[in-house]
């Protein structure tokens, strides 16, 4: 599974992408987890708020905060 956390840089992305860690370990999935930072990147998914959360290429959401245990229901 790939997973990439889609953010400029802020607080709410980096804290996403700390919840994604949390909820893969606790899982025990296996996941490829790639922060993705540069706009052009974040724009070819049609992405328009961040931080965002995409799962083999489909955007699970956007614009919002998730806990560890919301991105598990979602792996």
């Amino acid at each position: 599974m790939k997973l990439e956390v889609l953010g400029t840089g802020c607080a709410k992305c980096k804290t996403l992408l700390e919840n994604v860690q949390k909820a893969v370990a606790a899982s025990g999935k296996e996941a490829e987890i790639i922060k993705v930072e540069d706009i052009p990147s974040i724009m070819k998914y049609g992405v328009m708020s961040t931080p965002a959360l995409v799962k083999d290429g489909k955007v699970l959401f956007s614009g919002k905060l998730a806990t560890p245990e919301e991105i598990a229901g979602m792996l």
